[in-house]
């Protein structure tokens, strides 16, 4: 019952081809050295909203300062198929008024952030308790409307192609400075890992289910099962130590894969026990966010309460349905649906792990790969540029930060989108996202701000500074 080498390579690709990123770098150490846990006993969350979430119709000018909801009302129409939403329609927190600091206009969510759901209030009513952050204008230079292209620029903050941080994520390059090869601080929920998790350097686990999540044996025989196990973990072991470096890399992954797959799985059945009521209140809700979010619950009740093999700390889910091309809706529809969906996930979440304790200890980044184009089509939107990000957690400094973009139809690009500017007189200037990511690495993961620009977000090198991201503002305060 030996094991090949072509066997052990076949294993070895399956259980790694969602735990490390392979772009041709395998020149690069493969243990690195001791470094502290810069993020310390903390989390961070990444929610994607795959699609091009539509910005302009999730937070939404109130009043005409700027002559914002004039320019707003000219692109969006009511009636048939129209997606404007009216003041008595939104979610308006009750507290903390959306002002935007750039035109000093009175904003609003869409209706869908506040639920109607017993026990949860939303985003609206974690703004209100100033939990949420709204980062306006978040954007890149020289914007595609390509769904693949614009993630990749999102997920390996990347815009320019420079070759040196191509091909791994934001977050992954942090993780990749930060732990050694048998470490598996990140986790996707899914099945692949997701882009801002890729590094060559550490491992990353992609678990779509807890209870499903297991090492590609066979089902020949399962009483074979163990012997197989404790052959791949000596071949494993044996390959970490290669001096070539593919090997050694496939070693210290596929034994990374394996120790994890004993470890995880029965982190399911433990917070079914100990949170009965917690996994009752995400079945309720019954949608795909809520379901990842409360694996990532779980695996954070495991890290905190202490379980073997278990250490995760980053970790990054999706949410799809944004690209609304027709049929998006108003304060009705399909857009209310998906947002509606996500709110209410994000807020049971929220009072999941605040119950845990590990409540000031999280903080969630939200980002979507494009907003969407300003004047509706018939009865959607296409492909846009700049849209808000969110950051939520109990540690987050709450309200408005950076511009909302000028949406007057003079101000619009030959694409009828908002163009990105860095020009520090702009009162619409643009907030690069990249800013948001460098906010996030300086003062929640505790990265010093020279390791962020040289090794993980380098600056744009191209001209002119008013159309590139030349300066950084890793203090925009919403932490």
């Amino acid at each position: 019952m030996g094991v090949t080498r072509r066997e052990f390579l076949k294993r070895t690709a399956l259980a790694t081809a969602g735990t490390m990123a392979a772009p041709g770098l395998f020149g690069n150490p493969l243990v690195r050295k001791a470094c502290a846990d810069t993020i310390g006993d903390r989390y961070l969350v990444i929610f994607f909203l795959d699609g091009g979430n539509d910005g302009l119709n999730t937070v939404i000018p109130i009043n005409n300062a700027g002559g914002l909801r004039t320019a707003y009302e000219a692109a969006r129409r009511t009636g048939g198929g129209g997606l404007r939403i009216n003041e008595d329609q939104m979610a308006i927190p009750s507290v903390v008024p959306l002002t935007d600091p750039g035109t000093s206009g009175t904003l609003g969510f869409h209706p869908a952030f506040a639920s109607n759901k017993t026990g949860l209030s939303g985003i609206a009513g974690m703004y209100d308790a100033g939990n949420v952050a709204v980062v306006q204008g978040t954007g890149y230079p020289n914007y595609s409307l390509s769904h693949e292209t614009s993630r990749i620029i999102w997920t390996t903050a990347n815009p320019t192609g420079q070759a040196a941080i191509a091909g791994t994520g934001w977050a992954g390059r942090h993780l990749g400075l930060e732990y050694g090869p048998l470490d598996a601080y990140g986790v996707t929920i899914d099945g692949s890992i997701a882009g801002e998790l890729r590094t060559t350097d550490t491992s990353v686990l992609a678990i779509d289910r807890l209870s499903r999540f297991g090492f590609p044996l066979d089902n020949y025989d399962p009483a074979d099962h163990a012997i197989y196990k404790d052959k791949f973990e000596l071949l494993y072991q044996s390959a970490s130590t290669s001096d070539e470096a593919l090997t050694a890399l496939l070693g210290s992954a596929g034994e990374s894969t394996l120790q994890s797959t004993e470890s995880y799985p029965p982190l399911d059945g433990l917070y079914k026990t100990d949170r009965a009521v917690w996994e009752a209140a995400y079945s309720a809700l019954g949608s795909r966010p809520a379901r990842d979010l409360s694996q990532v619950a779980k695996i954070m009740y495991g890290t905190a309460t202490s379980q073997p093999g278990i250490n995760a700390r980053f970790f990054q889910v999706h949410s799809g349905g944004y690209d609304t091309h027709a049929d998006q809706g108003g304060a009705t529809g399909h857009h209310f649906e998906i947002l509606e969906q996500v709110s209410d996930a994000i807020d049971l979440f929220f009072q999941d792990i605040t119950d845990m304790g590990l409540g000031a200890k999280t903080t969630m980044v939200v980002w979507s790969e494009f907003g969407r184009r300003i004047p509706q089509n018939s009865n959607g939107t296409d492909h846009g540029s700049q849209a808000p990000m969110f950051v939520i957690g109990e540690p987050v400094n709450g309200g408005v930060y950076g511009n909302h973009p000028n949406i007057a139809e003079s101000a619009l690009d030959s694409d009828e989108n908002t163009p990105y500017s860095q020009d520090p007189s702009d009162p619409f200037r643009s907030t690069d996202f990249r800013d948001v990511q460098g906010g996030i690495l300086k003062h929640w993961v505790n990265m010093p701000e020279s390791q962020i620009l040289s090794s993980v977000l380098p600056l744009d090198s191209l001209a002119p500074a008013d159309k590139y991201w030349t300066v950084q503002n890793f203090d925009l305060g919403f932490l």
